[in-house]
């Protein structure tokens, strides 16, 4: 008799912890037109496990715009997805440890039309950093990365297609580049690097690869089949005009000593005049 009295009692604290252990909540709440402010009646709305996105339950809208889960354990984290034919999926996050007496109210979660989604839709784009235009290959400066103060040599070796040696001589698309003008102007010299070392790069534009007609051809209007593999430097706006360049000077024993230096004078529709030092 004894142990009957045991094993009652046993059960009754075993029953009583289980319903403590197992407290349920449960979720409310109530979906309507963003806008309007209308009942989407019909509209599914999905709980998900929060860890693995496991469906757990799923109702649909009443006419009175509402929907709810019962029974759920009070320390669980879910997903509610809500959707409705013609309007924006919705997605929303809940802790039920945030739930007021195992309650979690949602009221008013408005779904957003796609319409009015799409009005609100700003399309924007980027300039494509390389243009073909012709048998003109034109390469928007700003689109490559370079050091603060770089030149236009180091603006050069980011550029797809082109090459350039440790003496600077520059090769473009296999071909070795005889010429590199400054808005279509030679500059002063027929050496490439007295424009690629002395001109900064973010004071280029665009810088344009083509095949000009030998001088030769271009004199007599003959045509000779002979094209130069030419770089032309287009320069910003703002910066052709006024004056830059650079100085280099050193000493040793013995009364060794070297100085040169670069000046540029950038006149606006003039091109570049360079001044040796």
């Amino acid at each position: 008799m004894l142990y009957k009295y045991f094993f009652l009692t046993l059960a009754l604290i075993i029953s009583s912890n289980l319903c403590i252990w197992a407290q349920k909540a449960s979720i409310a709440g109530t979906v309507k037109d963003t806008s309007s402010g209308i009942n989407l009646v019909n509209a599914s709305v999905v709980l998900l496990n929060a860890n693995d996105s496991f469906i757990l339950k799923d109702t649909r809208v009443d006419k009175e715009g509402r929907f709810s889960f019962q029974n759920l354990p009070d320390t669980g984290r879910y997903i509610l997805f809500f959707t409705y034919p013609r309007y924006v999926d919705y997605s929303h996050k809940v802790d039920m440890k945030s739930s007021s007496n195992g309650i979690l109210k949602m009221n008013n979660i408005s779904l957003i039309p796609k319409e009015k989604l799409l009005e609100q839709v700003i399309v924007s784009s980027k300039a494509a950093a390389i243009k073909i235009k012709g048998d003109t290959t034109e390469y928007v400066a700003d689109s490559f990365r370079v050091q603060p103060n770089a030149s236009v040599e180091d603006l050069l070796r980011e550029l797809p297609g082109l090459q350039i040696d440790q003496f600077g001589n520059i090769t473009a698309q296999g071909q070795r580049v005889k010429k590199v003008l400054v808005d279509g102007e030679e500059f002063f010299s027929d050496d490439p690097t007295l424009v690629t070392r002395n001109l900064r790069a973010d004071m280029i534009d665009k810088v344009q690869v083509f095949d000009k007609k030998s001088d030769a051809a271009a004199f007599t209007g003959i045509e000779d089949g002979v094209r130069d593999k030419t770089i032309n430097l287009k320069i910003k706006e703002d910066k052709n005009h006024g004056m830059f360049g650079k100085a280099e000077a050193g000493a040793g024993t013995h009364g060794r000593y070297n100085a040169q230096g670069v000046v540029n004078l950038l006149k606006e529709k003039e091109g570049c005049l360079p001044t040796e030092l």
